[in-house]
């Protein structure tokens, strides 16, 4: 019996990390802010995040997002096989942002009057919605690709400074690229919201990756799908447009863990060559 235990951690080894002290939560990569945390347990057994329990796959596979400005310390519950709980502390790798300058925002964006903030709230509620679906697909396991390629204007978790104004930093990347550009998806799952104008966002579409991992695809022109919908990696879904409160044509992707704001640069390789 201690030797086919001596094989297994071995073979964890192998594949990822063995939480000190509990051999059977495997984490799969660095815990960091605005990032993806991969972690594997066995059959039985149970993680805990924030009074969440996380899903797992067939495999045992469980994710879990942290924010931009997550506190570096976080907690993960394991709860093994007999029902006892182990807690483990997480030490998330911290990161800084740059500051952005843009100018030329119209008065309405910047001081939107009542009836907008009443509109902006109701479709706040709906973009929320869709991010608190927790379907079992698999596709967030999926390498992710970028779904336009071109000039990186915008980047994750910078702080805009709108017409000399401090804002909220900005949770997505920009890809500057002319109207009517094709988007792809960057990964299969499921449609769960295609808006035709948000006040904000414009044109709107978010597609679920399952395990509460879901993209987001703002400013668009047009989109090529609806509600409900199964897509797949690289298909066409949508064209970049400049709707909402934009100052030009690009595509605004972001990437959610149900509420959490994740960084989409860490899904992806560098950005190809046109």
């Amino acid at each position: 019996m201690k030797c086919v235990r001596l094989i297994l951690i071995l073979v964890s080894l192998l594949i990822g990390s063995i939480v000190p002290g509990f051999a059977e939560l495997r984490l799969e990569n660095s815990p960091i802010q605005s990032g993806l945390l991969r972690g594997h347990i066995d059959l039985g057994e149970k993680v805990i995040y924030a009074d969440r329990q996380l899903k797992t796959t067939p495999d045992g596979t469980f994710i879990v997002g942290f924010g931009r400005d997550a506190d570096p310390h976080q907690t993960l519950i394991w709860i093994d096989s007999s029902g006892k709980r182990h807690p483990y502390q997480l030490s998330l790798k911290q990161r800084t942002y740059d500051i952005q300058r843009i100018d030329g925002i119209s008065e309405r964006m910047m001081n939107p009057n009542q009836e907008d903030l009443q509109r902006s709230h109701q479709e706040a509620l709906q973009v929320a919605k869709a991010r608190q679906h927790e379907s079992t697909r698999l596709n967030f396991q999926e390498p992710f690709v970028w779904p336009v390629v071109g000039r990186i204007s915008g980047i994750y978790g910078s702080q805009r400074i709108l017409n000399g104004e401090p804002r909220r930093p900005h949770f997505g990347i920009d890809i500057a690229a002319a109207k009517g550009t094709p988007v792809v998806a960057p990964a299969g799952g499921v449609v769960t919201l295609a808006h035709p104008g948000m006040f904000y966002s414009g044109a709107t579409m978010i597609i679920d990756h399952g395990y509460g991992l879901s993209s987001s695809f703002l400013h668009l022109s047009k989109i090529l799908v609806q509600v409900g919908d199964q897509v797949t990696q690289g298909e066409v879904i949508a064209k970049v447009g400049a709707s909402g409160r934009v100052t030009g044509p690009h595509l605004d992707w972001r990437i959610n863990w149900f509420e959490q704001r994740l960084d989409p640069a860490l899904f992806v390789t560098a950005m190809p060559s046109r």
